[in-house]
């Protein structure tokens, strides 16, 4: 099994980063622990804080892996162009966030991923991303 893991603006500066919200942890050291825990499946990581390098990645995986894990960060909000090309691959993509966007401000509310995604998992902190690879597991 393939799933590849994409992160959007500023995820690259988790664990220094507003920790209050997004804990401590660099995302690359918790990559590390998923890679230890689910040696079964091949898993690949993609950040940026450019959007159309993120919807060229969806394009580039989603024809090809078993399962897209996607937090677009601020692009969730108001890119139509990347949930558009969620919508026009064949994997499936479970958007994922760290905190729970409806405790927050209300722009947060809104997703432009979400109409195509498999399904959302939101406010587990970097649980979020496990629950999405056993989401792919348990199918």
């Amino acid at each position: 099994m393939k799933i590849a893991i994409i992160n959007g603006p500023n995820l690259n500066l988790l664990g220094t980063r507003e920790p209050d919200i997004y804990g401590e942890e660099s995302f690359q050291d918790y990559f590390s622990e998923l890679q230890f825990k689910f040696t079964e499946i091949e898993l690949t990581y993609f950040q940026s804080n450019i959007e159309g390098e993120i919807i060229n990645k969806l394009q580039e995986f989603g024809f090809e892996y078993d399962g897209i894990i996607l937090n677009a960060a601020a692009y969730t909000h108001t890119s139509i162009g990347i949930g558009d090309a969620v919508k026009a691959i064949e994997t499936p993509v479970v958007e994922v966030h760290i905190s729970n966007t409806f405790s927050r401000e209300a722009y947060r509310h809104s997703s432009y991923v979400s109409n195509g995604a498999k399904g959302v998992i939101v406010g587990f902190g970097l649980q979020s991303y496990q629950l999405a690879i056993q989401s792919f597991l348990e199918v």
